[in-house]
């Protein structure tokens, strides 16, 4: 499978006393991001294999996580619905839902998208997303990481599977940040037969180990999730709760990241069509290069 490197951008720089996300003094290719409030989150720690003399219920876990994702889609399809109908034609709060409308309903049309459907309001999963994830293992920036964080999405699962089968810990946060901020998992603690339901949030829940805030750990490559992906810059549209950035924000506070953490995304090209050809399989290394491959 042939592959082209492109550099596509430079570090960006992290405040952590108001979570600002900005351009790097090195390039002002990289669109900024930014959350005026700080933010404030606590969340009591604690391994769910068994609180307080109770075994952890799989079923239960998993469908109260399933219920509780399922409001929120609807709220941020409420969001998305009066953002987009208030909004002005420069105000990146509408056009940000305009472009992420247009991935779901092309992924949904074209049927390049897999389970769980339908992809609105999700990170879409995508035909291809295997072979992403086996792309990203070829690349210096995975092979020499000790630590990895994934995001938790269903693209993403692969990515998991390869980090903890590569003899790597797994760094991932909570769904949708309500339990906690970061579960750890680490290769050596768990068996061939474990390794692929660790993967999942129940695995997370069931072998992973929560940490907070204070916690010393190196992380040395990030993997997100994205709607939409502008290969020239390396500006990125998530699902719009903000929780790629909060994270990384987070991570920055921690000190378990610096500005020369790279940063992955991996997904279809959809609207980013008139950079690459339609449908093209692409890995985004951001701030390193891209990797565009053909299936």
């Amino acid at each position: 499978m042939d592959s082209n490197l492109i550099r596509v951008s430079a570090p960006f720089t992290f405040e952590p006393n108001n979570y600002l996300i900005t351009k790097s003094r090195k390039s002002n290719r990289l669109s900024s991001f930014s959350q005026k409030k700080p933010f404030t989150l606590s969340f009591k720690l604690g391994n769910n294999k068994a609180r307080n003399g109770v075994a952890f219920d799989e079923s239960a876990y998993e469908a109260e996580r399933l219920s509780m994702d399922a409001k929120a889609r609807d709220l941020m399809a409420e969001t998305s619905k009066r953002e987009t109908e208030s909004g002005a034609e420069d105000d990146p709060k509408s056009w940000k839902w305009i472009i992420r409308k247009r991935i779901w309903d092309l992924m949904e049309v074209q049927n390049i998208a897999q389970n769980p459907r339908p992809v609105h309001h999700r990170i879409p999963n995508f035909v291809g997303a295997s072979v992403a994830a086996k792309n990203l293992t070829g690349l210096e920036e995975f092979r020499v990481a000790g630590c990895v964080k994934v995001n938790p999405d269903s693209p993403q699962k692969q990515v998991r599977l390869l980090t903890l089968s590569g003899g790597k810990k797994l760094l991932t946060p909570q769904p949708r940040l309500r339990t906690g901020f970061f579960s750890v998992l680490d290769s050596s603690m768990l068996s061939p037969s474990t390794i692929n339901e660790a993967c999942t949030s129940v695995g997370v829940a069931k072998y992973g180990k929560q940490i907070g805030l204070d916690e010393i750990i190196k992380v040395d490559l990030i993997v997100i999730g994205s709607v939409a992906v502008n290969p020239k810059t390396g500006a990125r549209l998530g699902k719009g709760e903000g929780f790629a950035e909060l994270e990384y924000g987070m991570l920055r506070y921690m000190g378990a990241i610096d500005d020369s953490t790279p940063v992955v995304t991996s997904g279809k090209c959809g609207f980013c069509r008139i950079f690459l050809p339609l449908f093209y399989l692409v890995l985004f290394i951001l701030f390193v290069y891209c990797i565009e491959s053909n299936l």
